[in-house]
């Protein structure tokens, strides 16, 4: 959005003067990375500084840049590239990026697996350093007492992976999709199949190394438990580079079962989307639940609405068996319809990966790229038969489009709202996601459009003051940072969204570790621009 308006405003600008201003940018701009790249070049030992700094010269610039590029919406735009990419391979290297970015007046993006949804790991309309965390993904498992520390850069199939390695009867509560980094998908929270057990990634998180502002590296000792509360589910970006998390693992069963099946509105499928409504969010908290409702073709030559129901049930075959009789006796619960496998088999399944392709997990890329749209929303309040059927008719507008429930519950109505930022626990029924992905970037006007489509059309079905969304489904549309200077007010257009009452808490935390707002972005937390130091006398009377 801000994008658009700045290329509005440049077309008013006479030519002359563009260019002018254009040739000024760019000096600036060479000025301040020339800068950068001495005083950084002067905190790493020589011999190992070419293989840390890739600048735009080098013939590794754009392979590097692009293969972390998720989102095929970013891998082409008007906005600046990196001035220079650092690959860091020691701490000691974030460190001196840190540094020495902030003392020559130059921002920085930090990525661990790119798949931010709206880029912001890796694009800037100002000019930019990349740290680009890919090799720093050491994971360590700790079976005996229960722990991992992994670095930021590893992603969560490696860490998935290590665990399998390790145990089979331990696993973690993350994500679904292997190829997002652990930096990023943690610092906003995280979940996957086990959240309604276990919680969320950062609820599981016992320590944490982050760069701060002035380059140090804090623990949580060391950085304090504000901060500590403010980067399980806040974004780490607003605060710091994160080099590494501390985990607590969590039991998993020898054998767990999956079970998918779709079914069309002929056969059915409306009447069991109202009951995953009325019971899905007081299953066992051991079931997780995946609703996905799409456009397909009927049999009478028109569209109609498939949708597929995915479970994983810590359970057997034989245990969740009385359970799915009672509740789903409509679907096909005959024992060849469901599969016991292990837990990383389970991740396997969920990825749409082989089951037997362990080693898949650590593959970085994924299967394929596209361009992507989506957004959120979390229902309090089942929708009726007639609000579903309008949202069935926003489905039938585009062929790509999916929406996707999934029911909360279970140990989430549990854990207090201001336990970590993250804040959308009890009294959420799901989560409603409207998403779509397409393959030329001539749709891309259209496909975008839909999703605010539905999001408009859902608006009286969802939850409200604030409505509710998720950082890690970030969403633009939703407000921006106009500048370093963005207001609290300003920025709570978007902030109390994601967060809730723990937004001004995580502005206070800001606006302590981060007073001259270094670490900043189109959503990140602000500062204060009164009251830090009250708020800063308040945190040391609490230490």
């Amino acid at each position: 959005m801000q994008r658009e308006m700045e290329i509005s405003q440049v077309k008013l600008v006479p030519v002359l003067l563009f260019i002018l201003l254009n040739s000024v940018w760019c000096t600036t701009s060479n000025s301040i990375s020339e800068s950068f790249l001495q005083c950084f070049s002067s905190h790493i030992p020589s011999n190992s500084s070419s293989k840390i700094i890739i600048t735009k010269n080098s013939p590794a610039y754009y392979p590097v840049f692009q293969f972390s590029i998720q989102n095929l919406r970013f891998l082409h735009t008007p906005t600046p590239t990196p001035e220079a990419i650092i690959t860091p391979f020691k701490h000691s290297h974030v460190q001196a990026a840190v540094i020495c970015a902030k003392k020559v007046g130059i921002q920085i993006r930090t990525r661990s697996g790119g798949h931010d949804y709206e880029g912001l790991s890796y694009v800037s309309i100002a000019p930019f350093i990349l740290i680009d965390l890919f090799e720093l993904r050491s994971i360590d498992i700790d079976i005996e007492n229960e722990i991992a520390w992994v670095e930021s850069g590893a992603t969560l199939g490696e860490l998935y992976y290590a665990i399998s390695q390790k145990s089979k009867v331990y696993g973690f509560p993350a994500g679904t999709c292997p190829t997002v980094g652990v930096g990023g998908h943690i610092s906003g929270g995280g979940y996957g199949t086990l959240f309604r057990k276990y919680g969320m990634a950062a609820d599981h998180v016992l320590d944490a190394k982050i760069v701060d502002v002035n380059g140090r590296v804090l623990d949580r000792k060391s950085m304090g438990e504000e901060l500590f509360w403010a980067i399980r589910g806040g974004g780490g970006a607003s605060f710091g580079v994160i080099l590494s998390w501390k985990l607590r693992l969590v039991p998993v069963p020898p054998t767990v079962t999956t079970y998918v099946e779709s079914k069309t509105m002929e056969q059915g499928a409306t009447e069991l989307v109202s009951k995953c409504q009325a019971i899905a969010d007081w299953m066992p908290e051991g079931y997780f639940l995946r609703v996905g409702l799409g456009a397909t073709n009927g049999t009478n030559g028109g569209k109609t609405i498939q949708v597929e129901f995915s479970f994983l049930f810590l359970e057997t075959y034989e245990e969740l068996l009385p359970w799915m009789k009672e509740n789903f006796p409509e679907f096909n619960l005959s024992r060849t319809a469901f599969t016991e496998m292990s837990w990383i088999q389970s991740i396997l399944s969920f990825a749409d990966y082989s089951i037997n392709d362990t080693e898949a997990l650590l593959n970085r890329s994924q299967q394929s790229r596209s361009f992507f749209k989506g957004k959120l929303d979390y229902v309090t309040e089942p929708i009726s038969e007639a609000g579903m059927e309008g949202l069935y008719q926003i489905i039938f507008q585009l062929d790509a489009s999916v929406v996707i429930l999934t029911p909360f519950g279970g140990i989430m109505s549990e854990i207090s709202e201001s336990e970590i930022p993250f804040p959308h626990r009890k009294g959420n029924l799901y989560e409603i996601q409207y998403a779509v992905s397409w393959d030329d970037d001539e749709e891309s006007e259209k496909d975008v459009s839909w999703t605010r489509l539905a999001y408009g059309y859902m608006a009286p079905y969802v939850s409200k003051s604030p409505r509710g969304a998720y950082l890690n489904c970030r969403d633009l549309d939703l407000g921006i940072n106009k500048d370093a200077n963005t207001s609290y007010a300003e920025a709570s257009i978007w902030g109390l969204s994601y967060f809730k009452n723990n937004f001004r808490r995580l502005a206070q935390v800001k606006t302590v570790v981060d007073p001259g707002n270094f670490f900043r972005n189109e959503q990140s937390i602000p500062v204060l621009r009164s009251g830090k130091m009250k708020f800063q006398q308040q945190l040391d009377a609490s230490l």
